[in-house]
Parts: structure tokens; C-alpha cells; sequence
């Protein structure tokens, strides 16, 4: 007897295959350029709608496609929103502040080409890794998933432990100290607050029947989103006149930034609860590591290319992770992202084979050729509509649409989540860490699971 996916596949059809993976496509520029919306909730949305999809003649593996297509289409296009509303998601949360560093100096499109590069970087290097990493996971994944815990333990107290806060002159070694308490504060409030939103879930209640309400959604919207809408509000944040303009970064450094983004990316894509955000920081620890190493005659003298650097490596360690987190479900069976859940309530692991491999990775391909691109077009224009809109006007209404898209689709539990996410998400900009110690909302509650 025949398998189910086998016979789909044996009866593909390339025309609706492309449409597929073309609406997927758009489904993540939607999603990417609309803050508080991620391509989890398009993956929900397929799949709660898949059997009257199925019904209507189309085949799961046209929905797994524009759930693929919308997930890597989703991590080239969220950084446009981080760049000029400053309103990032866990992922882009890092890259907020080098993006206002160029886009200050007039350089936004520029930063936006940046994170093309990285992306598409990312997924290059990602599909060289596939064989090697592969084989590498599946040898190493018994002998350290009992340890998973501690390694999470590790590196939440390696994002405590390397924040050094905001320099001022004339303060004495020991401040340092002062700002490692106030990321461990951070971290243990918004954790807390991790443990008792996702021991509550049940209480969050969606609009929509069909709809499944997830509590990341005011717990993310709150902590990096409204948070940081909020702040750019009382800073009275105006965008400056923009050009277009090529990449002014060095190749070397180029290279270094798709590499180490890359490796940062496909590490945590086998690790639950582990963000891109915290990816990019291992991968920041590294390169300053090599940067000691290799201590030699400086790079460039342009005080922006560090900007452009990171830019570079955390747009790809967020494609990456989507990238690898496909490879993960290949190799162990396990999905570690939102799409990849979805994807595997079509597709159980013993059922997959070769073909399914590479009609996967071909959708990754033509998903990242289209979001190259559009990316490109968009950054090079959204500038000419920016400066033509209030800015205060447009970010109340980003801020009004988080507070209805949280209501619609989780309720007054939600809200009240939300509030108290967005007072956490105050914390690290008035106390001068990162944003990104935040993620122990999610990280907590991981680590006190597996330990």
C-alpha cells in the first residue's frame, strides 16, 4: 500500500506549487511589516483551516510550502519595522539600535540591504552546512539531551554575565556589576511572569472558534513591541531624511558576520526556548574573541561598519534559525519554531524521504530569491513614505492595532498579560541592558521544565 505523501507528491503540480509558495511569500511580507503579527499566526491560521483547504483540492504539501514560504519570507522583512518604527519581535529586538544608528545618519536603506545580505547569506551558508550538521546533530543530540537544562542555565547566566550597561565617564570597574543585577532583574521578572502566563493559558480566549490563542502573543507584543513604541513616544522620534545607497562594509567583515550568524543560528535552532536574539549575542561573544585573537591593524576606520556588522550577523542568525530549525525536524523529529510545529501536524517525521527533503529546500530558495528583492524594493522606498506621515500618529496607531490584535485573539486575560509585559519591557531601556534579557520570559520556563 501506497503512502498518503508519497501519492501527493507523485501528483504535484509545478504551477501550484509555485502559486504556493508565492502567496507564502506574501503572507510573510505581510507579516513581517506589520509589528505584534508573526508568521506564527499565518502557520496557525493555515492550519486551522487546512481541512477546508484539503477539501477544496489542496494537498497538504501545498500548505506546508506556504507555511515554509511564509516563515523564511517573514525573517527578511521584519527587520523594516525594527529599523523605522522601532518596533521589533524577539528576534530583530537586538538589531534596533545599530538600525537607528545608520538610520540617524540618513542610512536606513542601507541598513535594510545589510540584513538582505545577512539573510540570504544565512541561507547559502545553511544549505552547505545541511549534510555535515545533519550528521553532527543526530551523533550528538542523545549524548547531551539530558543536559539540555543545564545548557540553557549556562546560557542565561552568560547573557547576565556579559552586560555591561551604559558607559559614563568618571564611574569607578565596579558598575559593571550594578548592571549585571539589573539584567538579572529583568531576566527573573519577565521569567516569572513566563511562568505564570503559560500556567494560565487556558484562561486566553480567542474571537475566532477556529483559532488556537497562544500566550506569546501579549507576552512578545508586550515585552519588545508596546514597550518600545512607548519609548519612542516620549522621545518625541522623528525619522531624518534618507538615501539610498549601496553596502559600504568590507567583504572580510562581510563574510565574518554571515558565518558566525549562521553557526549562532543553526546552534540554537536545536535548543527550546533559546531565541535568535540570544543567538546573536554567543555570536557577538565569539567574534570578540577572534577579534582578541587576531589583534591586528583595525578593519576600517568607519565608526559605523560595527553597526553594519551586527546588522549583518543577527538577520542572519534569524533566517538561519528558521533555516535549521527545517533540518532539525529532519534529522531528530523534533520541531523547535512555530512554522515547523505546523508543518509536522502534515508530515510525521517517519514520513520523511528525499523528495520531501528537496521540495522543502527548493521552497526555501525561491522564498529567500523573492524576499532578496522585495526587501531591497521596500527598504529603498518606505523612507519617501515615512517622511510624508506622523510619525507620533502612526506609532499611537501601531500601539492601538497590538492592543485590538491581542484583544481579538486572546482577551482580557491577554490584555492584562500584556500591560504587565509592557511595564517589564520598560525596564531595560531605564536601566540601560539589553533588551534581550527580556527573553527570559521564555527561557525560565524552559530551564525549570527540563531541570
Amino acid at each position: 500500500m501506497d503512502d498518503p505523501m508519497s501519492l501527493i507528491i507523485e501528483n504535484i503540480s509545478v504551477f501550484i506549487l509555485l502559486l504556493s509558495v508565492l502567496t507564502g511569500c506574501l503572507m510573510g511580507v505581510v507579516s513581517g511589516l506589520i509589528p505584534g503579527l508573526h508568521s506564527n499566526n499565518f502557520a496557525l491560521l493555515l492550519v486551522s483551516f487546512s481541512p477546508v483547504l484539503i477539501e477544496s483540492g489542496i494537498s497538504s504539501i501545498y500548505i506546508m510550502c506556504m507555511i515554509l514560504a511564509n516563515c523564511i519570507t517573514h525573517t527578511f522583512h521584519d527587520i523594516i519595522p525594527a529599523i523605522y518604527l522601532g518596533v521589533p519581535n524577539s528576534d530583530m529586538a537586538l538589531a534596533v539600535l545599530p538600525g537607528h544608528q545608520l538610520l540617524l545618519d540618513g542610512r536606513g536603506p542601507e541598513a535594510i540591504r545589510l540584513s538582505a545580505l545577512g539573510s540570504t547569506g544565512s541561507v547559502i551558508v545553511s544549505i552547505i552546512l545541511l549534510l555535515p550538521f545533519g550528521l553532527l546533530l543526530y551523533t550528538i543530540y542523545p549524548l547531551i539531551q539530558n543536559y539540555i537544562g543545564w545548557l540553557l542555565l549556562f546560557i542565561a547566566m552568560l547573557m547576565i554575565g556579559t552586560e555591561k550597561g551604559q558607559y559614563v565617564p568618571g564611574q569607578g570597574s565596579l558598575v559593571r556589576y550594578r548592571y549585571r543585577f539589573y539584567a538579572l532583574l529583568v531576566f527573573a521578572m519577565s521569567g516569572l511572569l513566563g511562568i505564570f502566563a503559560f500556567g494560565k493559558e487556558n484562561m486566553a480566549n480567542s474571537l475566532f472558534a477556529s483559532a488556537n490563542p497562544s500566550i506569546l502573543l501579549p507576552l512578545l507584543s508586550g515585552l519588545f513591541g508596546a514597550s518600545q513604541l512607548i519609548i519612542s513616544l516620549t522621545t518625541s522620534s522623528t525619522v531624518p531624511p534618507q538615501r539610498t545607497s549601496l553596502i559600504n562594509l568590507p567583504p572580510q567583515r562581510a563574510i565574518k558576520a554571515i558565518t558566525s550568524g549562521s553557526i549562532a543560528g543553526s546552534f540554537v535552532a536545536w535548543l527550546p526556548g533559546v531565541s535568535s536574539s540570544v543567538a546573536t549575542l554567543l555570536a557577538e561573544q565569539a567574534s570578540r574573541i577572534c577579534s582578541k585573537q587576531n589583534s591586528g591593524p583595525a578593519e576600517s576606520d568607519d565608526p559605523l561598519d560595527e553597526a553594519r556588522e551586527f546588522i549583518v550577523s543577527v538577520s542572519g542568525v534569524n533566517t538561519a534559525n528558521a533555516v535549521f530549525g527545517l533540518f532539525v525536524f529532519f534529522f531528530i523529529g523534533r520541531a523547535r519554531n512555530g512554522a515547523i510545529v505546523a508543518i509536522s501536524s502534515f508530515l510525521e517525521p517517519s514520513a520523511i524521504d528525499i523528495p520531501i527533503i528537496l521540495i522543502l529546500l527548493c521552497v526555501v530558495i525561491l522564498a529567500s530569491i523573492f524576499s532578496y528583492f522585495s526587501t531591497i524594493r521596500i527598504g529603498n522606498t518606505i523612507h519617501l513614505f515615512m517622511e510624508k506621515i506622523d510619525y507620533r500618529k502612526l506609532s499611537i496607531a501601531v500601539l492601538a492595532g497590538l492592543v485590538l490584535m491581542v484583544a481579538v485573539f486572546t482577551g482580557m486575560f491577554g490584555i492584562i498579560i500584556f500591560l504587565m509585559a509592557t511595564a517589564i519591557g520598560l525596564l531595560p531601556s531605564f536601566m540601560h541592558v539589553r533588551k534581550s534579557n527580556a527573553m527570559g520570559v521564555i527561557l525560565l520556563p524552559v530551564i525549570l521544565y527540563f531541570l
